[in-house]
Order: structure tokens, then C-alpha cells, then sequence
């Protein structure tokens, strides 16, 4: 798709600031000076002041300047207005520097007083009383600028805001949704349109999000595709080996050959149940599943294969879990209680043992299995969960790194968490934790 001129995100903001406070002062000088107009207007039609400024002048003329002063400043108390009787003799209109400074001094002097014109060559300049009652007081001018300033920066900082963490945060719930699961979600287009640091980065965000997405539809299908394929061929040539060894050939040799087919057919399995189990999701059949019946069986199913390992499995359970249950389906469950110490019982040297611990903590069960082998480093604990990682210089190699991926997402469509750690006494600690669906007692 094409995209027009872009038009960075700096400059958006920085050019939407530098508005605002232009704006402001605009709006701000544009409303006072009104204000201001409109109450000079006033004064000049106040009734009587043409009358009362022709008496003045006639009392200066009579009695003399300090008269006239006092009189109108007499006059103007009772009108809440500050008033000056000048001669008219500067022909550009400005006031004399005396009136100027007296206005300044009670923060008047941006405003323009009202000036009337009296017989003679005379003018009557008037102006507000700082706190007069029939007037607006300067400080109103202020508070209304600061008003406004602050009316129209705050709307702009909104608009910025509003610019930037909209669109990001969708992205951020975008992105939670897809790592909760949803692959068909993407950015809107939108945002993904737009001509900013931001529809950059919502266009690089979806291609990289669809090409995962193709990535693991591929790599879902291929092991469907290799696991389907798999199991008719090796089915037929079990069938085959069991024929052959019936006919005389060497038992050793054939010995050997079943073994391997069975981890191929184990192998297998173990593919097929990871695709079920990320096809399912959490839409899987629940019941009251108890743990300790599961794990009791997983232990009788194990019993074998830890004697000819020479390893001992020592269960330990908390009395308030024994009637404890959660929610879930028993098989999923089972297998993933299995393949966790199946991975503890394969990396504890013979004469050492496999703990398994059942307890309770508020509104959950806690499964630990605890070997008692070599552990592994810190930097791989993260990947343990993969699929297919198998941690060969520490673990020892065994199997195919499919074990704890399956557990991990069994435990995920049950709402549980799963965590693997080296255990302060030695050896590798698997933590599940599953929310309670009858409490312990």
C-alpha cells in the first residue's frame, strides 16, 4: 500500500504545543482587550459624566485647581471611578506621564480609560477604582488570561495525550490478546494508516504478527502431518518385527529393534498430544478431578521404571489436601504429573530419590517433583517449557524435549501455572500450581 508524505510525530506534538500557546495568548488578549473596550464604552456612557466634568471645569475655573480635584475626586468615590480633569493639549491623544504613572500604579494602564472631550480644551479621563463594586477589577482580566490559558493548554495536552497512548495502548491489548491465544487479531487499520513514528510502528507490528502466526500454523501442521504419517508405518513394522521374531531370527537383534520402534511410537504420541493440547486451548471436558488420586497412580504406573532406575520416590501429603480437587480433565492432568517425573525419575543418578509434595495455599494446590540430580544452569531454566529443548549438557540429553512443553500447556487450559527452579538442596524443582475447585480440609 502506498502511503502519503509522512509527517512525524515531533512535529505533530511540537507544532500542536507551539498552537496552543499562541492560542492562548490570542484568545486571551482578543477576550480582555473586548472586556476592557466594552468598559471604557461603559464609563463614557455613563449618565451625567459629560455634566459632571463640565462642573468640574467650572469649578477650577472659580475656585481653583485644588478644588476642582477634590471635587472630582468626591465624585468619583461615589461612582467607583478614578477621575482627572486635563488640559487637551498633547495632539497625538496620549495622557499626560502624571495620569499614565497614577494608572500603572493600580495596574490600569493596559486598558484604555475613558477619555470625554469638555468645552475649552479640556478632557475628563476616567477609569475603575481597583476594588470598586460597579466595576471590573484588573485582577479579573488576570484571573480571566490565566483562565483561558489554562483552558486551552490543558485541551491541547488531552489532544497529545489522546495522540499517543490511544493508539498504543490498543497495540499493548492487541498484543496480550495474541499472546493469550487469538492469532487473528491485529491492529486496526486506523492506526496503521496514519502518517506518524506510529503507524510505522502499527504496519511493522502486524506484518511481524502475521508472519509468526504463518510460522506456527506451519510448524503446527507439519507436526500433525509427521505425526499422522507416522504412526500407520510404525505400526506396520511392529507388527513385522513381532512376525520376524516368531520365525527364529536372533532375539537380541530383535530385542533391540522393538525398543527403538517403541520410542518412535512413543515419540509419536508425544507430538500428537502436544498438537490436541494447543488445538484445545481451554475448551476441554472438566470435572472434579482429585489430585491425589492422580498422583497415586502415576506413581504405581512409574513404580517399574524407577526400580530398574534404582531410584526412590518419596510422597509427601499436606492431611488438608487428601479430599482437595480442581477442575479439569483427569487424563490431560495425569499425563502431565507423568511426564514431570518422568523427567525427574530419567535425571536422578541411581541410590538418590524423587521428592513429590502436595499442599495448599490460599485458593490453590501446590504439586512440587524435586529429583535429586546435577540441575541445570540458570540461563536454561527459561527455555526448560520449550518444545523440543532439551538442555544436553546439563540434563544428559534424554528424550525429546517434549515432556514439559505438554505439561506446560496442560496446566495452562486448567488456569494453573508452572515453574521449574534448582532447589536449595540440589537438583531441578518443578512448582505446578492449580486453582482449587472443592477447598481443602
Amino acid at each position: 500500500m502506498t502511503r502519503g508524505l509522512r509527517f512525524p510525530l515531533f512535529w505533530r506534538i511540537f507544532i500542536s504545543i507551539w498552537l496552543a500557546m499562541a492560542l492562548t495568548m490570542i484568545v486571551g488578549n482578543l477576550v480582555t482587550y473586548t472586556l476592557k473596550d466594552r468598559e471604557r464604552q461603559a464609563i463614557e456612557r455613563q449618565a451625567g459624566l459629560q455634566e459632571l466634568a463640565v462642573e468640574a471645569l467650572a469649578v477650577r475655573e472659580t475656585r481653583g485647581r485644588g478644588d476642582a480635584w477634590r471635587f472630582l475626586k468626591e465624585q468619583g468615590s461615589k461612582l467607583d471611578l478614578h477621575l482627572f480633569l486635563i488640559e487637551a493639549d498633547h495632539d497625538d491623544g496620549s495622557l499626560p506621564e502624571s495620569i499614565r504613572e497614577r494608572m500603572e500604579s493600580v495596574g490600569w494602564y493596559q486598558q484604555r480609560p475613558a477619555v470625554i472631550e469638555v468645552a475649552e480644551g479640556y478632557r475628563l479621563v476616567a477609569w475603575p477604582r481597583l476594588n470598586g463594586e460597579a466595576w471590573l477589577s484588573p485582577r479579573v482580566f488576570q484571573w480571566l488570561e490565566l483562565a483561558l490559558a489554562f483552558v486551552i493548554i490543558t485541551l491541547a495536552c488531552v489532544w497529545v495525550a489522546r495522540l499517543v497512548s490511544r493508539p498504543l495502548k490498543h497495540m499493548e491489548s492487541t498484543a496480550r490478546a495474541i499472546a493469550g491465544g487469538d492469532n487473528s487479531l491485529r491492529v486496526s487499520e486506523g492506526i496503521a494508516s496514519r502518517r506518524d513514528e506510529v503507524g510505522a510502528l502499527a504496519t511493522a507490528f502486524n506484518a511481524m504478527t502475521e508472519q509468526l502466526c504463518n510460522l506456527l500454523d506451519r510448524q503446527t501442521h507439519l507436526l500433525r502431518d509427521i505425526s499422522h504419517d507416522l504412526r500407520t508405518p510404525l505400526t506396520r513394522q511392529r507388527i513385522a518385527i513381532e512376525l520376524a521374531s516368531e520365525g527364529g531370527v536372533d532375539g537380541d537383534l530383535m530385542a533391540s529393534i522393538l525398543r527403538q520402534n517403541e520410542r518412535l511410537e512413543a515419540m509419536t504420541s508425544q507430538i500428537l498430544t502436544l498438537y490436541r493440547v494447543s488445538e484445545k486451548g481451554g475448551d476441554i471436558e472438566r470435572e472434579g478431578v482429585q489430585p491425589v488420586k492422580v498422583i497415586n497412580d502415576v506413581l504405581k504406573d512409574a513404580a517399574d521404571y524407577a526400580e530398574h532406575r534404582g531410584v526412590d520416590c518419596l510422597l509427601t501429603i499436606s492431611p488438608d489436601c487428601r479430599r482437595a480437587s480442581v477442575l479439569g480433565d483427569q487424563g490431560l492432568l495425569q499425563r502431565a504429573f507423568d511426564n514431570i517425573l518422568q523427567n525427574a525419575l530419567d535425571h536422578t543418578p541411581p541410590g538418590k530419590k524423587v521428592h513429590v509434595a502436595l499442599r495448599s495455599e490460599p485458593q490453590q494446590l501446590v504439586l512440587e517433583i524435586r529429583d535429586e540430580g546435577p540441575g541445570v544452569p540458570n540461563e536454561v531454566l527459561p527455555h526448560l517449557f520449550e518444545p523440543f529443548y532439551r538442555a544436553d549438557k546439563s540434563r544428559g540429553g534424554k528424550g525429546w524435549g517434549l515432556g514439559l512443553a505438554i505439561a506446560r500447556d496442560i496446566v495452562a487450559i486448567h488456569d494453573g501455572q508452572i515453574e521449574a527452579f534448582n532447589a536449595d538442596q540440589g537438583g531441578l524443582a518443578v512448582l505446578l500450581r492449580l486453582p482449587i475447585f472443592t477447598g481443602a480440609n
